[in-house]
């Protein structure tokens, strides 16, 4: 039987309490993704702080960011990793802002490309993705509206290939404790990260 290559995963971990329902979400995710066979960090933007986007233009084409914070050198870990998930609490129906913060830094890594398709400007690395999120609502279009973001993002406009998403709403009301360990979510991370490359 064929085994799986290895691949290198970058977790970007885009807000919620230290020990809260992504964290967890995120650590069971990562065991099953290590117990795969893969190499797995975590990157807190919460403990490295990454700012928006000035839109200025003077990391145009190949140049750093001008601003100092933490993405210059989390830039190394994005282009050498082969998946980068995204995790997330909802916050106001979609990516916390940190997140947002950090996709927006992308432009920094983009590439000059003569013929773009279409509805794109440059062109990124060739990368996979994927999505975890955790709320407290668990409505039919609870993440509508992240995942719609996460797809015109970074599918349709950078050009990831998607490996899928655990969205696991219904965690406890917000001001109370997590309790995502009351619900199912915990293992589907743990069977999405371990399977997230089949054999």
């Amino acid at each position: 039987m064929e085994v799986a290559a290895v691949k290198k995963i970058l977790v970007v971990q885009g807000g919620g309490r230290a020990n809260g329902n992504t964290a967890q979400l995120v650590s069971h995710f990562v065991k099953g993704a290590e117990e795969g066979g893969h190499s797995v960090e975590v990157v807190s933007l919460v403990r490295n702080e990454v700012k928006g986007c000035l839109g200025c233009n003077a990391c145009r084409y190949g140049k750093p960011c001008v601003q100092k914070d933490a993405f210059n050198d989390i830039v190394p870990k994005i282009k050498a990793a082969d998946c980068i998930v995204f995790a997330s609490p909802l916050y106001f129906w979609t990516v916390s802002s940190r997140i947002k913060a950090f996709i927006e830094r992308f432009y920094c890594i983009a590439e000059e490309d003569s013929n773009p398709p279409l509805g794109r400007y440059e062109k990124y690395p060739v990368k996979d993705c994927a999505l975890l999120m955790t709320s407290a609502d668990d409505f039919f279009w609870t993440f509508e509206q992240a995942v719609s973001y996460y797809q015109f993002t970074m599918v349709n406009y950078i050009g990831y290939r998607d490996r899928g998403m655990v969205l696991a709403g219904g965690c406890g009301d917000t001001n109370g404790k997590p309790q995502i360990d009351r619900t199912a979510h915990l293992q589907a991370a743990y069977k999405f990260g371990k399977n997230i490359y089949p054999e």
